[in-house]
């Protein structure tokens, strides 16, 4: 073999295009199935609501637990990644989410949904650490910018698919079936990806203390703790994941009360959102493939995404025009997803990539968890120019955030850190 088509002992370059579009395809349906079960709950607060006779502050609080104990998995399951590879990983987490799922389908009570929104935590938190090991380390360096892309848009249509199939299935046939066929779509998942599991290790030719994740990189097994780029990263995913949950909860129904949006017409910004941000990554991730200007673009695209959500916080928009609004700053913000994983990438040391993307990543779930807690106080207190003011302050520091990356990143090699 050409010792040139191996990058520290994995092979990647020189591969044929379908292997790579391959992998993107398997780990894209994980990575869907991990999105997709996230959102299956909040469609559904109006009958569960009914059912347990809870308020909406306790079934936020379902999400909180979710997304707390995501969080903390998602940290530790770095380390398992390195350890064990990321196949076993994967199946784990897919298969909690399937029993979770069916779980919360049989539910008698509350606490029993908040235990099992306590074990999809625990699949949940295994998918970035697991998708982006695999990707760097055996999609070819030339087709990285379009693997986060495909990533991102397989998550996207995850988030977009469960409200529009949970409820119509409740209004037909009640909440409980309809969290029935969820899980069975995520264990379909699970039977059509087992036979393809092969694709899912580190090459045999890489040494096995490299599969391991055990050989060469930093010295010890938390030194990449001390990198500062990689707390860099993990504030940016913390700040990037409270713009994501104040457009999924409470944005389009801010604007309907800024502007006089018909319900009908407010209820589709998201969908613009997201639809609008998948098409988005696609470009992003012809833009990505040059890793050097990865914050040139994540600042230009946020730059975008901030100065609408200026107009839709302090303009006068006319209602048909809010759902368009939303559907640009869902490509402005799709446009930035590759190039802002290339950060993290950027950031981390050989042979180091699980653990980093799972402290990373748990940012994410962080942010999705303690961003509730203050704009929903604001949306109790009717402050809706404000839900836009705080979106574009937030996204105003992504913009400092990603240069300042770059910036301590490069202190770093010229310190010798990492």
């Amino acid at each position: 073999m050409n010792p040139s088509s191996l990058n520290n002992g994995v092979v990647r370059e020189g591969k044929p295009w379908q292997d790579d579009a391959r992998l993107m395809g398997l780990v894209g349906v994980a990575h869907f199935v991990s999105h997709f079960c996230q959102l299956l709950l909040p469609p559904l607060f109006p009958w569960l609501k009914e059912t347990f006779h809870v308020g909406y502050a306790q079934l936020g609080f379902l999400m909180t637990i979710f997304f707390t104990v995501s969080c903390s998995v998602q940290a530790i399951s770095g380390f398992w990644v390195d350890r064990v590879g990321p196949r076993p990983i994967l199946f784990m987490g897919l298969g909690l989410l399937c029993v979770a799922t069916f779980g919360y389908s049989i539910s008698t009570s509350y606490w029993m949904l908040a235990g099992f929104a306590a074990m999809a935590g625990v699949g949940n938190g295994v998918f970035h650490p697991v998708d982006y090991t695999l990707l760097n380390k055996k999609i070819s360096t030339a087709r990285l910018g379009h693997a986060y892309s495909t990533h991102g848009i397989t998550g996207t249509l995850g988030w977009a698919l469960a409200p529009v199939l949970l409820v119509p299935l409740t209004l037909t046939y009640g909440w409980r079936v309809a969290l029935m066929v969820a899980g069975g779509l995520g264990l379909a998942v699970l039977l059509v990806l087992i036979p393809s599991r092969e694709h899912f290790a580190l090459p045999r030719s890489a040494p096995r203390e490299l599969r391991n994740g055990s050989a060469g990189g930093l010295s010890g097994s938390l030194d990449f703790l001390k990198i500062p780029a990689v707390w860099m990263c993990f504030w940016f995913f913390l700040l990037y994941a409270v713009v994501l949950s104040v457009i999924q909860a409470f944005a389009p129904n801010a604007a309907g009360q800024l502007h006089g949006v018909p319900y009908a017409l407010s209820a589709i910004c998201l969908t613009a959102y997201m639809v609008s941000s998948a098409g988005g990554m696609v470009l992003g991730g012809f833009l990505a493939s040059d890793p050097a200007r990865c914050e040139r673009v994540v600042g230009a695209a946020f730059s975008v995404a901030m100065m609408l959500a200026l107009i839709l916080g302090v303009g006068h928009v006319v209602p048909i025009m809010v759902p368009v609004l939303f559907g640009v700053m869902g490509c402005a913000s799709g446009v930035a997803s590759p190039s802002r994983d290339l950060l993290v990438k950027k950031s981390t040391p050989e042979n180091s990539s699980g653990r980093v993307y799972g402290v990373v990543y748990s940012g994410l779930d962080i942010g999705q968890a303690i961003a509730p807690l203050f704009f929903g106080a604001l949306m109790d207190h009717h402050q809706y120019r404000a839900i836009f003011l705080g979106l574009a302050l937030v996204q105003g520091v992504l913009i400092f955030s990603a240069f300042n990356v770059r910036r301590v990143r490069r202190s770093n090699l010229l310190g010798g850190v990492a």
